[in-house]
């Protein structure tokens, strides 16, 4: 975490082919929301969108919409990257984070 204490975080994800869409959830030991996510992959297969809704951390019971991007860069390496849609309609990136696989 920013101030240097751990946190462990938990995602799923699979495939519903009955809604033709990616569905997973997102939870995370920093905060009590569980987030649950319906997306689509691009159609070169490296870029996955996740769609979600959850807290604005700025207004007490307020939601927003949020996207995570996840992009498969190698079979060893991620990149997540978490947007949320803000009042005047425009994306904002509001996290990075590098997933790389350990040998």
């Amino acid at each position: 975490m920013s101030d240097g204490g751990m946190a462990a975080t938990l995602m799923t994800l699979g495939y519903d082919p009955q809604k033709k869409q990616y569905q997973g959830t997102w939870l995370g030991s920093m905060m009590t929301h569980l987030w649950v996510y319906a997306g689509s992959l691009d159609a070169e297969k490296k870029v996955l969108t996740l769609n979600t809704e959850g807290p604005t951390f700025t207004e007490e019971g307020k939601l927003a919409k949020y996207k995570d991007v996840i992009e498969i860069k190698s079979p060893d390496h991620r990149v997540l990257t978490s947007h949320m849609l803000g009042d005047d309609g425009k994306w904002r990136q509001i996290m990075t984070a590098n997933y790389r696989r350990k040998t």
